[in-house]
């Protein structure tokens, strides 16, 4: 059984992993999650750093989706840290990185199945 603490973790979690890759905050685009599903990842990506190259763009979206999934607005959505860490350390969604970096959208990734059970 997941617990409220457990909740909160990966939501901060999601949070953190968010301004690592984004360079600042990401409270404006959590505090309007379903409006900003059609902006482009490239976009959204700390623009100081530069395009990644494909080796990269693949753990770009990898970190970017779990992120995303950690800080689903509906609680039990939200995937364990067990399930996470399984995941990054996988290929099964850097295999999703089927279109160039530039043309990957949010709503790609949030809509990126993310529980097993």
């Amino acid at each position: 059984m997941v617990t409220w603490l457990q909740i909160s973790v990966m939501y901060s979690f999601g949070v953190v992993a968010l301004e690592i890759m984004m360079g600042r905050h990401p409270g404006e685009l959590l505090a309007s999650q379903s409006e900003n599903r059609g902006f482009l990842l490239k976009d959204l990506l700390d623009q100081r750093l530069g395009s990644p190259s494909s080796g990269l763009a693949e753990g770009v979206v990898s970190n970017v989706t779990m992120a995303l999934a950690c800080t689903s607005t509906d609680p039990s959505s939200r995937p364990t840290m067990q399930f996470v860490a399984k995941e990054l350390s996988s290929a099964r969604i850097q295999n999703c990185l089927s279109e160039p970096l530039d043309m990957i959208t949010i709503n790609k990734l949030a809509g990126f199945e993310t529980r097993s059970d």
